[in-house]
């Protein structure tokens, strides 16, 4: 027999075990799905990658005693590779997250 009381307290009535509370539901979703902290080195990832094309094109410069054109080329290859490499990682994680949920579909039913 199942307390009403615990019931709305936050039971899950099919298996009859507490649910976790909502901030330890948000933190299992991030950690096992990777969530924030997959994500939270993109901008470190970017910054490193622009600073890197920059530092060599800046090298290439000095070189070639072409002044400013290799060091504006290495930021702009480095923002954009590193934009390309993050986009694609967004969309196969996206991919991912549909495929997982047609397959929780499927086993729903």
């Amino acid at each position: 027999m199942v307390d009403e009381h615990t019931e709305s307290a936050g039971t899950n009535s099919r298996l009859g075990q507490p649910d976790p509370a909502p901030l330890d539901r948000l933190r299992g979703a991030r950690s096992s799905d990777g969530g924030v902290g997959k994500y939270a080195g993109f901008g470190v990832q970017f910054a490193i990658a622009v600073l890197l094309f920059l530092y060599a094109g800046n090298w290439v410069d000095q070189q070639l005693g072409s002044s400013p054109l290799f060091l504006v080329v290495g930021v702009f290859v480095g923002a954009g590779a590193s934009f390309y490499s993050i986009y694609q990682r967004l969309m196969t994680d996206q991919r991912d997250a549909a495929q997982r949920a047609t397959e929780r579909k499927r086993e729903g039913r």
